[in-house]
């Protein structure tokens, strides 16, 4: 298998598992993750937040994890990286406001580098301008802004667990759809998994 060296853009209340989970997951098979946010460097944390499905109108959240960055976010050399990873969670809609945010995932949009976002972290996608004519998944809350940007939202199974390919994009809902949503991702690799 390539080693891949994969981009993760996180902020302050990223959602828990969808930051945790992926990361380990991509480690795991023998990715190289570089995890970052705007404003801090390798050794610092990011605090995160637990997105539950309770039967509320919405989501609830309550405190998760430290979550340690292990590169400097201000030496991205995005054009050095071969795919790129957006988590959900509340920092999607303050990380799109940093233009240098933007500009990295503008490349890795016009370039048709793999992408993979989930829940909220399309909110990113949005702001950069990357997903027109595409079809892309994300928590229902984020529809209307998939719609407005030239994309055709296409809504979760009724578990939440599935995960949709557009081009180079890879999306999904929520954290229930890891499985579905990082094989997806691990495939547009190149990564094979045999028993």
């Amino acid at each position: 298998m390539a080693v891949k060296k994969i981009l993760m853009l996180v902020g302050d209340y990223v959602e828990d598992y969808e930051v945790m989970v992926p990361f380990q997951m991509l480690v795991m098979v023998g990715h190289d993750v570089k995890a970052v946010c705007p404003g801090k460097k390798a050794g610092e944390t990011v605090r995160t937040a637990v997105h539950d499905f309770e039967g509320d109108q919405t989501y609830s959240e309550k405190p998760g994890h430290n979550f340690g960055l292990n590169y400097d976010f201000d030496a991205v050399d995005e054009a050095s990286f071969d795919a790129l990873v957006i988590p959900g969670g509340r920092a999607p809609e303050y990380i799109r406001l940093n233009p240098r945010v933007i500009a990295i995932v503008k490349h890795f949009g016009a370039a048709k580098k793999p992408i993979a976002a989930i829940c909220h972290g399309q909110q990113v996608l949005v702001a950069a301008d990357v997903i027109a004519g595409c079809q892309c998944m994300a928590y229902p809350a984020v529809a209307p802004d998939i719609e407005r940007a030239g994309a055709t939202y296409v809504g979760p199974n009724e578990t939440f667990t599935n995960a949709v390919v557009s081009g180079n994009l890879v999306t999904g809902p929520a954290w229930p759809a890891h499985p579905e949503w990082i094989r997806k991702f691990l495939e547009m690799l190149g990564t094979k998994i045999e028993p």
